[in-house]
């Protein structure tokens, strides 16, 4: 295969949970690029070395190793330029960077706080003591204590998702007329939240909800037919 990612899985090989490997998968399926996505566990740090980096997505194409989701993303733009457009021109592409980094510093963390605990029951034992140990160092605690509050602390998730919230009441897509790069980088957090976790992130009469729904059900069901632990 021309065109391979490393894509993070956990114990199952089939359950793949990153928020920034999903948006290059939405995205090659956007554009239609056959590939091979390998799957990468957090202890397989030795595969991707080669690419100056430890963490995934890597997308390898034409002897290349492009690594970070968003710098995927503007590759698979620029190197498939006559496939469907991520960006809709170089207006969206800048849209699109700032609901990436929109998504980076609210959604990740933000659904990181609520289902934290519940991976590392998903992971292999030997990723399952790499995770804990990084994770409650990063947080200053154990994990089950980040996530004791989150039937409360959901709320405030929900409430910082009102920008996109307000979008939505108007319109099916962030990015115009069809999906693009920017509903898929604000959906790799809520995919990732519904892979690993059962706690419901969003309410069902949310619009949020249902444009996540579109999204699940987009490319024959990609991210609906993922292994998941929320399944509304």
């Amino acid at each position: 295969m021309d065109v391979i990612l490393h894509d993070l899985c956990g114990a199952d090989p089939a359950r793949r949970f990153s928020p920034y490997c999903w948006r290059v998968r939405m995205a090659l399926a956007h554009k239609g690029v056959p590939h091979e996505a390998l799957p990468w566990r957090f202890t397989d740090k030795a595969a991707i070395a080669d690419a100056g980096t430890d963490k995934v997505p890597v997308l390898r194409h034409a002897g290349r190793a492009v690594h970070e989701s968003w710098a995927v993303l503007e590759y698979l733009e620029d190197h498939w330029p006559g496939a469907p457009s991520l960006f809709g021109g170089e207006g969206g592409r800048a849209l699109a960077r700032f609901v990436n980094a929109w998504s980076d510093s609210v959604m990740v963390p933000g659904v990181a706080r609520l289902v934290v605990s519940d991976i590392p029951a998903l992971l292999a034992p030997e990723d399952a003591a790499y995770f804990t140990r990084s994770r409650e160092k990063r947080f200053g605690r154990p994990l089950a204590e980040v996530t004791a509050d989150r039937a409360t602390a959901v709320e405030a998730f929900r409430r910082d998702l009102h920008p996109l919230r307000m979008v939505l009441r108007e319109r099916p897509w962030l990015s115009g007329p069809t999906a693009g790069a920017a509903d898929y980088i604000a959906f790799g957090p809520l995919q990732w939240g519904r892979c690993v976790s059962a706690f419901p992130l969003l309410e069902a009469g949310d619009p949020v909800h249902a444009w996540r729904g579109r999204l699940l059900d987009a490319f024959g069901g990609l991210a609906r037919n993922s292994p998941a632990e929320d399944l509304t």
